[in-house]
């Protein structure tokens, strides 16, 4: 059940026009008073002929009308609008229960407080059969006006209870973090100018769509005016920047100006303190492009930030800020990512965006290795191989499900749903990102001897998984990638141990393929050769011995060879 307070208003008779009117499509059915706060001698327009919403309107502005005179000083926003309106899938609820429900309502917000016989002149209309409009004056019958501070708050508590004494739809409870939600107008507008998203939605998906690629909140402004968005900076006289709103090319008011919406008023985490915070989160470095010779990519840099993410929950600050900065992560991966994947990953972006942000204070510093990897992203010039897209599509399942598990161990049930929203987009990616490689490794299987010998590593090294791996349609491709590591010189048992101890596997859809994923990121490069490791190391030494001294020597030097793997013939 969802009780949306709408803004005050000055017009008692404007609004019940509407609650008694036909609605905008023909949709008022039987509009009819369900609860009031004193319903003997109160007019209904909808049961009595002879009452006037004029008449109605009067009776509720009653107490208004005396304050103003006897005041002196003419209340003008007194008109507290509630429409209350229960789930789709929800029973049919009497004229009754839904009086019991607004009585319930107008007291947690403190329209009508329990007990309170001058408390505030409200009505409830019904005009469907899933919803209500709860209409209150708010001038109580003594002239003082209501405490209403954080009565949405009270109101969406009052609804959880409400769902559960009636039996129906169980919602989150909100905790002021979520976006607001476009209002009907807004929608209107997107609809009559054929647009796909109103238009704080698609300011929200631009804003965020930039902050990977800034580094400082000039920057930022820039990047949007670039983008094409219209920006209007707040500045204080010494120039340094106060605030910032946008607005969407073609988004007019009446008198053709354009409409702006200030950052935090799109979504909580979009205000300039708090981007600011997380783009100077950063030890001092060089941009992104400047930085040259590194022995990876970004694609496999950003995997190996991720690998260490979880080791940092402990703390709720790290954690927070951890998972802000891969929901950054995210983002970037999107916009460089081949078309294939580009809508499920900007899906679980998106979905993603309300994981982003709780109550807790996020300590930014912490996430500086995840923000740089995303920085780095997007300014690569190159796409990934598939193996490195895979990896990191395969550790942002992962680390999206260890921030979902820390939401739900905190009681963030909004933020919850939205991580498990955004793995379900993630592994749909995985396993696109995935196909190619399977195809290619499933093709050139192992030898049936070397299959059986990798199928007691596995039962050493993974015991209680063992089964559900070998069980797996990607099972043969597992056995190739490990004959890949093992002609690179790795031990197949240290890597399967080693990728196991990065993603448990208990909750993996399939084993096989989140260990192949693993291995190929953490086997990609040869192992180092101890043999030729230590014909270096001695033809060094010899050529930093005097030439007479070498004559001298007695005996020549013996290499210990290391102990092979005596098991497999080649494939």
């Amino acid at each position: 059940m969802i009780a949306a307070i709408k803004p005050a208003g000055a017009n008692t008779r404007g609004l019940l026009a509407y609650l008694y009117g036909p609605g905008r499509h023909d949709e008022h059915l039987d509009p009819h008073i369900v609860a009031g706060f004193a319903m003997l001698g109160m007019p209904d327009p909808g049961r009595d002929e002879n009452a006037t919403l004029t008449e109605l309107a009067r009776y509720l502005d009653a107490p208004v009308r005396l304050r103003n005179s006897e005041f002196g000083q003419k209340v003008t926003d007194h008109v507290w609008h509630c429409p209350v309106r229960a789930a789709p899938e929800d029973r049919y609820l009497s004229d009754a229960e839904w009086g019991e429900i607004a009585q319930r309502i107008v007291e947690a917000a403190g329209i009508a407080p329990p007990g309170d016989e001058l408390a505030c002149r409200w009505i409830a209309v019904r005009h469907a059969d899933d919803h209500i409009h709860i209409l209150a004056t708010t001038v109580r019958e003594d002239g003082r006006r209501p405490k209403l501070h954080d009565s949405g708050l009270r109101v969406g508590d009052a609804c959880r209870e409400i769902e559960k004494d009636y039996g129906l739809r169980r919602l989150k409870k909100g905790d002021w973090t979520g976006a607001r939600r476009p209002t009907q107008a807004e929608m209107h507008k997107a609809e009559r100018l054929g647009w796909e998203q109103p238009s704080r939605e698609w300011l929200q998906d631009r804003i965020r769509a930039a902050i990977p690629h800034v580094t400082n909140a000039e920057e930022f402004i820039a990047y949007l005016e670039a983008d094409g968005i219209e920006v209007k900076a707040r500045r204080g006289p010494s120039g340094d920047l106060l605030g910032y709103a946008v607005g969407r090319p073609g988004d007019l008011n009446e008198k053709s100006e354009q409409i702006f919406h200030s950052g935090g008023k799109i979504a909580p985490d979009l205000s300039l303190p708090k981007i600011k915070a997380r783009l100077e989160s950063g030890w001092p470095e060089e941009h992104p492009t400047a930085r040259r010779n590194h022995p990876t990519t970004p694609w496999h840099q950003a995997t190996e930030a991720l690998d260490t993410l979880h080791t940092d929950f402990a703390d709720d600050a790290h954690a927070q800020a951890h998972i802000a900065a891969l929901g950054e992560l995210l983002q970037a991966t999107a916009q460089n990512a081949p078309d294939n994947l580009r809508t499920e990953l900007q899906a679980a972006s998106k979905a993603f965006a309300r994981a982003q942000r709780s109550q807790i204070r996020a300590e930014d510093r912490a996430a500086h290795a995840l923000r740089s990897a995303a920085r780095d992203i997007v300014y690569t010039a190159t796409g990934p191989d598939g193996s490195a897209l895979a990896a990191l599509v395969a550790a942002l399942v992962w680390a999206t499900i260890v921030a979902g598990r820390w939401h739900e161990a905190k009681s963030h049930a909004h933020q919850a749903d939205a991580a498990r929203q955004a793995v379900q987009h993630l592994q749909k990616a995985a396993d696109h990102a995935l196909a190619p490689t399977l195809a290619d490794l499933t093709a050139r299987p192992p030898r049936d001897q070397a299959r059986r010998v990798f199928a007691n590593d596995i039962r050493a090294a993974v015991p209680e998984h063992a089964e559900r791996i070998l069980a797996d349609p990607a099972w043969p491709a597992l056995a190739a990638i490990l004959a890949d590591a093992e002609a690179r010189g790795h031990q197949p048992h240290q890597l399967l141990k080693e990728a196991a101890a990065q993603r448990e596997l208990a909750t993996a859809r399939q084993p096989a393929r989140v260990l192949i994923t693993r291995i190929q990121h953490t086997g990609r490069n040869p192992a180092p050769n101890r043999l030729a490791e230590a014909a270096r190391l001695q033809s060094t030494m010899a050529g930093s011995i005097p030439a007479q001294q070498t004559r001298n020597d007695q005996s020549p030097a013996v290499t210990t060879l290391p102990p092979q793997r005596q098991h497999r013939p080649s494939r």
